[in-house]
């Protein structure tokens, strides 16, 4: 049985390998299909189609939107995305125009709290890729402001805190758009972490379904006793294909290391037999 990741991250965004080494460490993993799925880049698909390639890994390649819904964060993955098509990069163009946005405002609410030149510190680390509040994060780390990232993102970062910067993103609706539109495959990504009621999940599921979205993210890493069934049985209830990763970062996280995830429940349809 071939074992499939269809969620991860490279330096490209808040990842900490090259897309190269990513693509190594999945095959030492013994992973079999990777998607490649930065934060809004399709930037590191290029270097790990060619590594895939040496490797003897099929490479999927995909990007993680950020969006948003009735107030709150939303991620989308496209898979299988078509690379030739104008759109996708048009895409990329008018999400990174947001993030820039989003990255100075976190740099003025944090000067204010007394914690100047973050954005030049934290766009140093990112080293001229997708800047995140991850890179935040570090430079706070680095300046000796908190001793950790969890820290950072609990007194600074995190939801709610006082450097937390909302609604710069597109909606949920324009997002699948752009993906079908790169002849990708919309999957709402780890619809678990979003900390909502089931009532309201599927609320947001029914939004994503109506908008052209075809997959729910059922595995995302090592999840809890009973999650993926609970999750399979709202995918089957909308009608949509069943995807799965372990939205790996940084290695030395055993509950997010590429191919951890384990399968899919049996009633679901995988989102592979769509492409």
């Amino acid at each position: 049985m071939q074992v499939y990741d269809l969620h991860s991250h490279s330096s490209h965004s808040d990842g900490v390998l090259s897309p190269v080494d990513l693509v190594m460490r999945a095959k030492s993993k013994q992973v079999d299909v990777l998607a490649l799925t930065d934060h809004d880049t399709v930037s590191g698909l290029e270097a790990a189609a060619k590594q895939a390639t040496i490797e003897g890994i099929d490479l999927i390649p995909g990007i993680e939107f950020s969006s948003q819904w009735n107030g709150c964060g939303v991620h989308i993955v496209g898979l299988a995305l078509d690379l030739g098509l104008p759109d996708i990069h048009a895409a990329v163009a008018d999400v990174q125009r947001r993030r820039q946005q989003r990255a100075e405002t976190i740099a003025e609410k944090l000067a204010k709290a007394g914690i100047p030149g973050a954005l030049a510190g934290a766009s140093a680390i990112a080293g001229g890729e997708t800047l995140g509040r991850p890179h935040f994060a570090r430079h706070l780390v680095r300046e000796g402001h908190v001793s950790n990232v969890n820290q950072a993102f609990k007194r600074y970062l995190g939801a709610g805190k006082p450097c937390d910067v909302k609604n710069v993103w597109p909606s949920v609706e324009e997002v699948v758009h752009w993906v079908l539109s790169a002849g990708g495959t919309p999957v709402l990504a780890h619809p678990a972490k979003y900390k909502m009621t089931r009532t309201k999940l599927c609320r947001l599921v029914d939004c994503f379904t109506a908008s052209g979205g075809l997959a729910l993210e059922v595995v995302n890493g090592r999840q809890a006793v009973g999650m993926a069934d609970n999750l399979a049985r709202i995918a089957t209830q909308y009608g949509l294909a069943a995807s799965i990763g372990s939205d790996f970062h940084l290695p030395d996280q055993p509950w997010q290391e590429l191919g951890c995830s384990g399968s899919l429940p049996a009633q679901v349809r995988p989102v592979w037999e769509l492409w």
